[in-house]
Parts: structure tokens; sequence; C-alpha cells
């Protein structure tokens, strides 16, 4: 299958029938809205669908203007512009057509609400895309400009071509192959099926988190991110991945100026840029750089007439759709489940909506810019499948919103000035599973409190679903900051989290402003549980820790739903369980090994992770259950990735099947397996794709110097 054909008459065809849908959709939304308000006149009838295509046609000459004038500006200004933008196109499209009247400005402003409420059903009723208009409109102007500049590497074997990178945040292979066999996936199964593109898995390492293998595949070394958040003792900070100064922070330490992005790329959604000289939501650039991004690339979703004001009803139809769906949930029975509740409802409206309607507005925009490659993550499925489960229905239908994306940018690809190629890609699988507390009836943080005997200690807990309120405090650092100079700098106390603007959960967090640090930090990773000692200098080892505390280990691993715990030692880092112990540097097992359940990788996992710097004076894992694969998150999450167990080390790559996976970088550690082993290994090879297309330029590999 050819993904980046070129368009044919038959694609016209389609553009026009789109056309003619969104004009009939708003016509039939302007009669509702005048039959709705008494401030509006249109008769006769017909004057609605007049009035429609004045409103495109205004919106055809007014774009330009505004898209040069937030050249130079910020997300915000295109966003204030844009709603402004939308009431004046209303406005003078009734004023232009005799036969309309509008009462006021504020008649005007209802009747954009109630086509928006109105053309969300319609669309809906004819089988319009949620982004019908605003893609037909990018593809007539990638057209347009195509008919003027002969199209780069049409004829088969030409460079450069582009490349979009969509990474489907947590989409576990398993669940892939079910999504292609049942439907759930159309666009991906085609893109199989047709021999077009090749399906694999690989392996995402301990941990297996967003944080760790993005910023692999993004930079090519996760090196000093332990888990999602972690503490270091030596700035008496916890960071936190998705919070944007913590990102800008690691980012910097992990950044060569060769990231996957750094030729002319555009980064999308991510945690880190990948070194891409654009980036859109990015939370390693909210506090430096460039805010949310260029304004110039949200005008198209901001400006259009109702695309934003559609997107905002959709997501409260999207937080409707929740709190049915918990309830049935509820009354069903189904378990393993978690609380969805109170902030979560609003979240999923905005992640699952509202997010991903831009995440596909600025790829399509940038594809039709003929960029050489974007890297996106959508985030939908991952936030989903945290609270509904992995496999539950409302995390499919998040999975097949997903492939609708994929749909529209084929259709995007198409009227590109370059021929575009797709690989698509998860950064971890996800596991399910009843919690520790559901278990023991209490936290993590509070077991370890019970087994160190230190009930009163100031503790600094953070075992909340942060991860989920990521987006969400990217785009309320850089709001406030804009309506409010310095409230969203990156300058919050140690402990903090590194941002003024944090929402999202947290408890037991101890004041620190006064730069005394707790005596006991303790974080969840999924089913990965982290524990520090802050007044006790480096890593503290096994031997001290029995000498202090006698009881942690022993009680730790007397706990329903622990399986192991990893601490350092005099012969290294050791993998202790309830029955054995595992040398982890020396491969020496002396009793029953502790990792006989989890796999022939998982020695090598948490071997990498033990020796690293800020690693954790004490790991703990979840248990694995044998008869259904589940594991036990640290967090109130019902789906949960981070350590080992269940499917969240199985990772996805979809690549074109004429661009094979090098023999070179292939892990075959294993018997019977051949594959990439951790995120690290996908960058590589994602590198030498787009080298090899053009999409990057090749960098000669410097000379070892021998004496």
């Amino acid at each position: 299958m050819d993904t980046h054909a070129g368009p044919s008459l038959r694609a016209s065809g389609r553009d026009v029938r789109d056309g003619l849908i969104g004009l009939v959709a708003t016509g039939v939304a302007l009669l509702v809205a005048a039959w709705v308000l008494d401030g509006l006149s249109l008769s006769p009838w017909w004057t609605a669908f007049v009035v429609a295509a004045v409103m495109a046609v205004v919106d055809l000459l007014v774009r330009p203007a505004l898209r040069a004038l937030v050249r130079r500006a910020g997300a915000v200004t295109a966003l204030l512009l844009g709603v402004v933008v939308q009431v004046a196109v209303v406005e003078l499209a009734l004023l232009a057509v005799p036969s309309a009247a509008v009462a006021s400005l504020g008649a005007t402003v209802a009747t954009l609400v109630v086509v928006a409420v109105v053309s969300v059903v319609t669309r809906w009723l004819l089988g319009a895309t949620d982004n019908t208009y605003l893609v037909a409109n990018l593809i007539r102007r990638g057209e347009r400009r195509r008919r003027r500049t002969p199209r780069t590497g049409a004829d088969p074997g030409a460079s450069p071509v582009g490349v979009v990178v969509v990474q489907v945040d947590g989409l576990p292979f398993p669940l892939l192959q079910h999504g292609i066999v049942s439907g759930v996936l159309p666009t991906l199964a085609r893109w199989v099926r047709s021999g077009g593109h090749d399906a694999v898995r690989w392996w995402a390492q301990v941990p297996s988190t967003t944080p760790a293998s993005q910023a692999a595949l993004l930079h090519g070394t996760s090196d000093g991110i332990p888990a999602f958040r972690w503490y270091e003792k030596d700035t008496g900070r916890l960071l936190v991945a998705n919070r944007p100064a913590d990102a800008a922070v690691v980012e910097e330490r992990l950044s060569d100026g060769r990231g996957l992005l750094a030729d002319g790329g555009v980064s999308v959604s991510n945690i880190f840029s990948g070194d891409a000289p654009t980036a859109f939501m990015t939370m390693s650039r909210i506090t430096g750089r460039g805010g949310l991004g260029p304004g110039r690339g949200y005008v198209g979703f901001f400006a259009s007439p109702f695309v934003f004001p559609q997107a905002l009803v959709r997501t409260v139809g999207e937080m409707v759709k929740e709190l049915h769906q918990r309830r049935r949930q509820r009354l069903r029975g189904i378990e393993p489940r978690v609380r969805r509740r109170g902030a979560y409802v609003a979240l999923r409206g905005l992640t699952n909506v509202l997010l991903r309607d831009l995440n596909v507005a600025l790829v399509a925009e940038h594809m039709i810019a003929g960029v050489s490659v974007v890297f996106v993550d959508l985030v939908d499925y991952d936030e989903i499948a945290h609270h509904a489960g992995v496999a539950r229905p409302e995390a499919l239908a998040a999975l097949a919103g997903v492939d609708g994306v994929l749909g529209t940018l084929e259709k995007v690809a198409a009227a590109a000035p370059r021929e575009y190629r797709f690989v698509v890609l998860s950064d971890h699988g996800q596991s399910q599973g009843p919690t520790f507390r559901q278990l023991t009836g209490r936290g993590l943080e509070e077991a370890v409190r019970e087994h160190t005997d230190a009930a009163g200690a100031a503790t600094l807990v953070d075992t909340g679903d942060v991860e989920v309120w990521g987006p969400l405090n990217a785009m309320l650092a850089e709001v406030l900051s804009a309506v409010r100079p310095g409230a969203g700098r990156a300058d919050g106390p140690p402990g903090s989290g590194g941002t003024g603007v944090v929402v999202g959960p947290q408890r037991g967090t101890p004041d620190t402003a006064s730069g005394e640090r707790p005596e006991l930090v303790v974080v969840g990773s999924g089913n990965l549980g982290l524990v520090w000692f802050p007044g006790l200098p480096g890593r503290v080892p096994i031997e001290d820790l029995d000498r202090r505390f006698p009881a942690l280990v022993p009680g730790l691993l007397s706990e329903p739903g622990v399986a192991f715990v990893v601490v350092d030692s005099a012969r290294g880092p050791l993998v202790v369980g309830p029955d054995g112990v595992r040398v982890l540097l020396e491969g020496v097992v002396e009793g029953r090994d502790p990792l006989a359940g989890f796999g022939p990788r998982a020695a090598a996992d948490l071997a990498r992770v033990a020796v690293m710097g800020s690693c954790p004076d004490l790991y703990v894992h979840s248990t694995v259950d044998p008869r259904t694969d589940e594991v036990h998150a640290f967090e109130e999450l019902v789906g949960c990735h981070g350590g080992l167990g269940g499917w969240q080390n199985d990772a996805v790559l979809v690549h074109p099947a004429d661009w094979p996976l090098d023999a070179d970088l292939l892990d075959r550690t294993v018997e019977g397996e051949a594959l990439l082993y951790g995120a690290d290994a996908v960058h590589r090879q994602l590198v030498r794709w787009l080298e090899r297309c053009g999409a990057r330029r090749a960098v000669p590999a410097t000379p070892l110097h021998h004496p």
C-alpha cells in the first residue's frame, strides 16, 4: 500500500463532498440558531446557506492576514485573536447578507455557540469527521501550492521525503494485534494487511514510563531517569517529568544538540523536544524559549469558523460520556476498577477531544508546509486506560479515535508538497490490576513508615496520578504567565516539582520552603515504588538499612502484592525476594530467584537502572499474578506501567515495509527473539531511517585517535 500517493480525481471529489457537507451542516445549524434565538433573523430559509458560504469566503480572506499578525506571537495570543476573529467572521457574514439580521454582539456570540452545538450533531449524522473543515481547507491550500511547485520526492526512489512519527502513548503490542483483527483499528489494519507497513514489538526497559522512553526515543538516552518522578538528594528536589521546569532540566542534561528532530523537525505535545527548532506544547520548552510554540501554527484551529467552538462542545460531550461509562462500570461490577471522578472527568474531555484536535491541526499544518519530520505524542488511549482499564470499551474507543487521526493525516499527506512516510510507535505498553492500596488498605508510604517505625516523620509523598495532568500543566503554565507575568516561572521551592504552576494530586508533601529536607520520600511510578532517606548521604546499602531499620525490607516483602525490592550492597545492587537474593552484577542467585516470574530480560533491565546516580535507596516492585498477568500499582490507577509484568514492556513499532530493521540493532540475547531492546535502540533505528530518506542530515562518525 502506498500511503503517500499523490492526489487524484477521486480525492478531489472527496474534498468537494466534505466541503458541501460542511456548508450544509453550517447552514442547518444557522437555521436552528435563528429558530432558537430572538436576536437572529434569517428569512427566507435559504439565507442560512448564503451566510454559511459568505463565512467561508470571509475566512479565506481574513486568515492570511491573521497568520501574518501572529507570526511572532505565541499560542495564547493566537487563541485570543482567533476567538475574536471567529466572532467577527460571523458578524460580518450576517451584516453582508441583506436578508439576515442580528440584533447585537451578544446575539452574534450566542449564534456562534448554538451553531457549534448543532454542527457537531449534524456533522455526526452526515458522517463528517471532526476535522473535516480544517483538514479540507489545508488540503486545498496544499494542492494550490503543488500546482505552482512540483512535488519533492514524488518519483520512486527520490529524496528527500518527509516522515511523520506518531507516538500512541501506552499502546501494548498485543492490543495492537487485537485492534487490527477486530476492526478497532481500520487504518492500521489496512496499512499492515496491504503489505505497506510491518508491525513489530520492541522491549520498553524499566522504567517503562513516558519520560524514560521518550527521552531515549528523541535524544538517544534515558540516563538519570529512574521513574516517572524521582527525588535528587544532591539538590533536595523532587523532579516530575511532565512539569515544564523539570522537563527542561532533564532535557538540558541529556541533549547533545543532535536529537531526532534537530534538522528542521517539529515536536508536538511531547515531554522533550528532540532538539527540534519548532516545538508546540512541548514540556521542556514551556518555561524557556517559545512557550507553547509559535502562534502562527495555531491560527487554523482557533480562527477557523466553528472549529474551536465545536471542539469545546465535543469536550463537554466527552465529559458526559465519561460520567455514563464510569456508572456503567460500577453497576456491572467490573473489577478491578478505580474511582473516576472529580477533575479527571474534565481532564478526559480536554485530552481526548480538544488536545487531540489541536494536535491534528498542528501536524497537518506542518505537513502542508513541507517540514522534514514531525513527532507527535497522542495520549488519548493511555490516559483512559489508566482509569478505565487496558482493554475496556472506553479505552478501545479512544484507540479507535487515534486510528482515525492516522486516517486524517494520510489524507493530508496526499496533498503535501513532499512525499510523507508514517511511523507509528508506542513508548511502552500497559498492564492492569488492583492497586496496592486495594490489596492492603493503605498506601506504600504508610507501609514504609510502619516498617521503619517513622510514623511521625516528615514525609514527601507523591503517589497520585500526576501523569495525566501533564498537558494541563503545560497549558496553564503558558496561559498564566501571559495573563499574570511571573506566574508561570519555574522558580518553585525545592521539592515542589520546580514550577509555580502545578495542578493534580499531591498528598502529604511537607513544607520545604524553609530549606529543611524531609526524612523520608516515597513516590509511585506504576507498579514500581521508590523510597529515599534524604538524611542519609549517597545510596544507602542494605547493610546500613538493616542496621537502622531492621524491619523495613522483611516488612515490605511480607506485604501482599510486593514481589521484591532492589537495594545496593557491598556486592553491588541486589534483588531481594521473600525466599532468595539475586546479585545483579554477578548474575548469582542465592535461594529462590526473585525474578523467576518476570521474564528473561528482567535482570538486565534492573541492573541498568540500579546503578544510575538518581536511583532510589529502595525500589519496591509489585507481584505479577501468574493466572491473569495482573500487577499492582502504587498509584490509584487500574492500568499502569513503570516496572515489569503484563503488557507494559511490550511496545509497538509500525514502520514502512521497505524500511527494514537493521540486523545489527536487534538484540538476540533471548533465545527465539530478535527485537529492538530499549528506546535508545529504536532511536538509532529512527535516525538511520531519517538519514536514508533524506529527512535528516547524516553526520560522519568521529574517527578514533589512537596514541
